[in-house]
């Protein structure tokens, strides 16, 4: 069955050129000059995907937009224009459109798009959902996946497993679930296992009862109880020992914990997500994780994509960021044009939404004037070149490393070697940031000097 293609452009030769090409590729093309016929025809057939012009004479594109989506909220429409901002690229994301392309119009590109946009569209039919608190930032089909996921989740009391790469977004995931769950009104408590010493780990995370030199017992309430009746959140759960993963295995089987020195088990309510960036199989292949726990805890999998899988988001996520660095950083607007948002959209990111988040700080920071432009991103992407040569030969592993070597290299110059602020600026515990700089073989002191 061939599939149906609607065109409303106000450009006769646009609509003759386009009508040509789509149906040499086998699709059936209906167009028009104006929204009301457009209108009329949607009222009757839904078509496969819709071309839609951001001005057509005097009508407002967006707002055609607006209709055509009260009519098939699903359907797949791709805006045209000669006169591309990354302000209107937003707006049609914000309104529903799938893609954005500037005239002159590439052949390759528009059927490229249309293709995309269709396939895509067919993976992104969920049945109607609404989130009470909806704090992740992004309308592509592989995202409206995680929100759908998240909705879900937020419905039960069952634990939940979130995998993704370092920087998309598993804490802002886990939180959104329990912002909108039945526990919403009760403690979130995060607990990121890679950040304490191992001799401290237990009592960080089930309390204590101790008795001091002056034989006054010392009571510590730890993150598990403080969760009481609501949501904790183990973060790169992989790096607990195996030690403590028995202990923690035991406190979710019996929903009961013990302090540190406490002779008594103390019942607890408290909902479990989960959360890695490590292969998990591989850990528990080599014995570094136990299976029984990943078993208890991976009742919702839940698997965030890569930003280089939902490169659509990147005009939003790029505005958001923007705005953010404007307002705390007290710096003059600044817009990045559509050559800027191309380049932002063609990076590999290895660093996924934090890498981007950074960017945007840096260029609204270092580019003068009102306008960041392609140049200026490259030439703020240029410290991630090495790891992205190494990603397309293939080199992820090392690709990773190095691109979170430079990572912190980058963000130590900005904060002028001060760890402490380095290691907020990356959003890390300060002794999680030594061990990384070891780990790493970078030195703070030649950097400093260098």
């Amino acid at each position: 069955m061939q599939k149906l293609i609607y065109i409303l452009d106000d450009e006769k030769e646009i609509r003759k050129t386009l009508r040509v090409i789509l149906e040499d590729e086998d699709y059936t093309v209906e167009d028009f000059s104006n929204g009301k016929s457009l209108m009329k025809a949607l009222s009757k057939e839904r078509p496969s995907l819709v071309l839609l012009d951001v001005w057509v004479g005097k009508e407002d594109g967006l707002t055609i937009l607006d209709e055509c989506k009260k009519l098939y909220p699903s359907l797949p429409i791709v805006m045209i224009s000669g006169h591309g901002t990354i302000e209107l690229a937003v707006n049609a994301t914000k309104k529903g459109a799938v893609d954005f392309l500037e005239k002159p119009l590439s052949i390759e590109k528009v059927i490229q798009t249309i293709e995309t946009s269709i396939e895509k569209t067919k993976e992104s039919d969920f049945p109607k959902f609404q989130l009470d608190v909806d704090e992740i930032l992004g309308e592509s089909p592989s995202i409206t996946r995680v929100k759908f996921a998240v909705f879900q989740a937020a419905e039960t009391n069952a634990r939940v497993f979130i995998y993704g790469e370092n920087g998309t977004g598993k804490e802002l995931t886990a939180r959104s679930i329990h912002l909108n769950s039945k526990r919403k009104g009760e403690p979130y408590i995060e607990f990121n296992c890679a950040s304490f010493p191992e001799e401290n780990m237990e009592q960080e995370l089930f309390g204590s009862e101790l008795v001091s030199q002056s034989e006054t017992q010392d009571v510590k309430i730890g993150k598990w109880e403080q969760a009481q009746n609501g949501t904790l959140f183990l973060d790169e759960i992989c790096d607990l020992s195996l030690s403590l993963q028995s202990k923690v295995l035991k406190a979710i089987l019996d929903q009961k914990i013990e302090r540190v020195g406490g002779k008594e088990s103390i019942s607890v309510d408290v909902r479990i997500i989960a959360a890695t960036n490590s292969n998990v199989e591989e850990a528990i292949r080599e014995g570094k994780f136990r299976e029984d726990l990943f078993y208890a805890l991976n009742v919702i999998p839940l698997e965030l994509p890569p930003l280089r899988e939902r490169n659509q988001d990147i005009a939003l996520l790029a505005e958001f960021y923007l705005k953010k660095s404007i307002s705390e950083n007290q710096l003059p607007n600044k817009t990045i044009d559509r050559d800027g948002l191309d380049t932002l959209t063609s990076h590999f990111w290895p660093g996924n939404v934090r890498e981007l988040a950074n960017i945007i700080e840096r260029l609204s920071i270092l580019v003068p004037g009102e306008t960041i432009r392609a140049k200026d991103v490259k030439e703020a992407l240029h410290g991630f070149k090495k790891a992205n040569e190494m990603v397309a030969r293939g080199d992820l592993k090392h690709a990773k490393e190095e691109f979170e070597r430079q990572y912190i290299i980058k963000t130590l110059q900005i904060c002028e070697g001060n760890v402490t602020r380095t290691s907020k600026a990356l959003g890390i515990e300060r002794t999680h940031l030594y061990r990384k700089l070891r780990s790493l073989n970078i030195s703070v002191d030649q950097l400093i000097e260098g």
